[in-house]
């Protein structure tokens, strides 16, 4: 621990300190601990060179100072400029002396800006001589009536021309109207884990789309919370975890259901006999309680999705899927050539020889196997067309029962370092650093979770395309948005390649312009975004949450402090509520110690497991007295928790209830009396994580269609519309 609470003067004048700062490389911070750290020489070298940066010698430090400060001055205006819809913006525009600016605004519709643009001179800036030039900077106002959306910025200065990507957002999202005197709930569900009769062994889109008018009919809920959906790889093995997507632009297309793709129907008795069997093969996994088998899955469902393209489009058909690849462009390209190479050169290695390390988009032997293999390739776009459009059937449907929501999408906090979007765009992307987390009083090692953080350079001077594109994507299917750790918008702890997570430090990104392109997209489909915000959140963080109106996260568990756990009626109304998340077992395990379990059975437990599971009992007793002091449960039937254990999971939610919370999310696991965790947290393959199916609470399998005919999962709806 440093002895200062602050960086000296002397160490905030170091060049090696001030062009850390200069680049939103954090030289110091404070840990959970309050334990004040100061950032190391070697880290921030590091760092710096994961941005381009190079800070490896005084020499080196002194000339990308200057020549970042240069290009700085001589740049007519930032490459992205943000504005609130309402307000005025005022943007610093930098021009020779004796050559006033030409401003032109081109809308994102493509027309010109009618409006007016005032440019006033600045009469206490300094000018500035660079390379002869007399620079001096000029105050551009931006209207407050500016529209909402992506516009271009085109400014001239004697010979010389820059455009700047200006992004009008709202100043924040709009409650549904629901939601403004009061709330609405749902349910959260693992989407792979809930199987149909028709299912494949995973649950899929069909199913979704069941979910959701089957919740709506049968519950009145007005959304569903479901695992990430995003793109992932094309062939066997397949990756389990949701969290881990090769890309978050696309969505997963191993959830199709055959049945239902258009073109099934005009296939001829032999090739629906042959997809049959396939179905037939894995139909028989729909009932298994016990293991969630995707490979077993795919290596059916994909033959099966290879005969229905085949079988060609018709002219309308063919048109919509013309109209999609040219809308998504470039981004499908990507995804669509990753997986072809997958498929033909093998799975991407973190070797020197591997294709993943030896082949670009511009390879001779990529553009070649393009060309070659022109109908595996065109497979691999039409089965992104086909997920999208069931996804998109699945939101449609919602609304049309009358879901205020419908689907709630979760984005994941990064992407694999082989998947098709590092590979793709590298320079999106900063080389030789991983995410993760520094160290806590709950890991002193820190975590790291080998995801590559994007570029705050490139999102800026590419006006944050790739952001606004995946955000898009995700509203195209969603009523609303929940993004993990959203602490990632403001800063991510970065960690050099090949040093442990104890050796990072933040790096931080322009959030109000990410924030900004939320609202955006969010207010163009009516939309809400929620931040899963738990631990310990900055308070700047959590009022620029507030301020542009995107919820937090309150997890029943969760709210406790010191012990006491707080009654939901103080609980903040600013967020979605839920009694647990899928890192811990459902209600019924948790009050079982299924937790202390886990962690017991697989040896995670490093000083014993006296001390755990007494702390997990002090949790426990102290969660049944908040719900007894507040009225929620009746003391006498603790008198025996086991034969009352029903009732307690009521009381969670009678709990849940009483909260002043905007959305409330029951659990589905919780509604069928399953025990077992969906993922245990600091586990690979020890535990089978996002692998279990739903099951009740003697582990038989809970099918869908038999889902909200149960009698707990009835009486928690009950608890939710009361």
């Amino acid at each position: 621990m440093a002895e200062h609470m602050e960086e000296s003067p002397e160490r905030l004048a170091r060049p090696l300190v001030r062009l850390a700062s200069m680049m939103g490389v954090a030289t110091s911070y404070t840990g959970l601990s309050r334990d004040f750290h100061e950032i190391s020489d070697e880290t921030l070298i590091a760092i710096l060179g994961a941005l381009g940066i190079d800070a490896t010698t005084p020499e080196a430090i002194e000339q990308t100072i200057t020549a970042i400060t240069r290009e700085q001055n001589l740049r007519l205006v930032d490459p992205t400029v943000l504005h609130t819809v309402g307000k005025e913006t005022h943007v610093t525009l930098r021009t020779g002396i004796t050559e006033p600016a030409q401003i032109t605004l081109i809308l994102e519709n493509g027309e010109p800006f009618e409006g007016e643009l005032q440019l006033n001179p600045m009469p206490e800036a300094k000018v500035r001589e660079i390379d002869g030039k007399f620079v001096a900077e000029s105050d551009l106002v931006l209207p407050a009536d500016l529209p909402v959306g992506y516009h271009t910025l085109h400014v001239e200065s004697g010979d010389h021309t820059e455009n700047a990507t200006l992004i009008s957002a709202p100043e924040r999202i709009e409650m549904l109207d629901p939601m403004k005197d009061g709330s609405l709930w749902g349910w959260m569900a693992q989407l792979y884990s809930i199987r149909s009769a028709d299912s494949w062994g995973v649950g899929d889109y069909s199913d979704l789309r069941t979910l959701l008018t089957d919740g709506k009919r049968y519950t009145d809920a007005d959304f569903l919370l479901v695992n990430p959906l995003h793109a992932a790889e094309p062939v066997v093995p397949l990756t389990p975890s949701p969290y881990l997507p090769v890309s978050r632009r696309f969505v997963n297309f191993t959830y199709i259901r055959p049945e239902d793709i258009p073109e099934y129907n005009m296939l001829d008795g032999e090739a629906k006999a042959k997809i049959k069997a396939e179905h037939t093969s894995v139909e028989a996994f729909n009932a298994d309680p016990q293991l969630i088998d995707r490979d077993a899955m795919w290596l059916e469902k994909k033959p099966a999705l290879r005969t229905i393209f085949d079988a060609g489009l018709g002219q309308e058909r063919q048109r919509e899927f013309d109209e999609y690849k040219a809308r998504c462009g470039e981004d499908l390209e990507a995804y669509a050539t990753w997986c072809l190479c997958y498929e033909l050169w093998g799975a991407p290695e973190d070797k020197p020889d591997n294709w993943i390390r030896t082949m670009t988009k511009e390879s001779p032997e990529v553009i070649d196997l393009r060309e070659k293999h022109a109908d595996e390739l065109e497979f691999y776009r039409w089965l992104e067309w086909t997920a999208t459009q069931q996804l998109h059937l699945a939101q449609e449907a919602a609304r049309t029962v009358g879901m205020k929501i419908g689907i709630m999408s979760d984005m994941a906090v990064g992407v694999h370092p082989l998947g098709s979007e590092v590979w793709w765009n590298p320079e999106r992307f900063a080389k030789g650093a991983t995410v993760g987390a520094p160290p806590d009083m709950f890991n002193q090692q820190g975590q790291n979770w080998s995801q590559p953080p994007l570029s705050p350079l490139a999102l800026k001077n590419t006006g944050y395309l790739s952001y606004r594109e995946m955000v898009r994507g995700m509203f195209d299917c969603a009523g609303a948005v929940r993004i993990d750790h959203i602490l990632g918008l403001f800063r991510l702890w970065w960690i050099p390649e090949g040093h442990t997570a104890v050796d990072g430090t933040y790096v931080y990104y322009d959030h109000n312009v990410m924030l900004g392109i939320l609202a955006i997209e969010a207010s163009r489909v009516g939309g809400i975004v929620v931040g899963e915000d738990l631990g310990v959140v900055p308070d700047y963080v959590q009022k620029s949450l507030s301020d542009h109106g995107i919820l937090g996260c309150a997890v029943e568990w969760f709210e406790q402090m010191d012990g006491v756990f707080t009654p939901p009626k103080y609980w903040r109304p600013y967020a979605l509520a839920s009694v647990n998340t899928h890192d811990l077992p459902p209600a019924a395990g948790y009050l079982e110690y299924e937790h202390v379990k886990i962690r017991e059975r697989l040896g995670l437990l490093e000083e014993g497991s006296e001390a755990f599971e007494a702390s997990a009992r002090a949790e426990h007793n102290a969660m049944l007295q908040m719900l007894v002091d507040q009225g929620y449960l009746d003391a006498s039937l603790l008198e025996d928790e086991a034969a009352h254990e029903t009732e307690i999971i009521e009381a969670l939610y009678r709990g849940l209830k009483g909260s002043p919370c905007k959305l409330l999310a029951a659990s589905v696991v919780d509604a069928v009396g399953e025990k077992r965790a969906q993922n245990q947290p600091g586990t690979d393959n020890e535990y089978p994580n996002w692998r279990i199916p739903l099951a009740d609470a003697n582990g038989a399998a809970v099918m869908l269609e038999d889902l909200f005919q149960g009698d707990l999962l009835q009486r928690i709806t009950k608890i939710m519309n009361s």
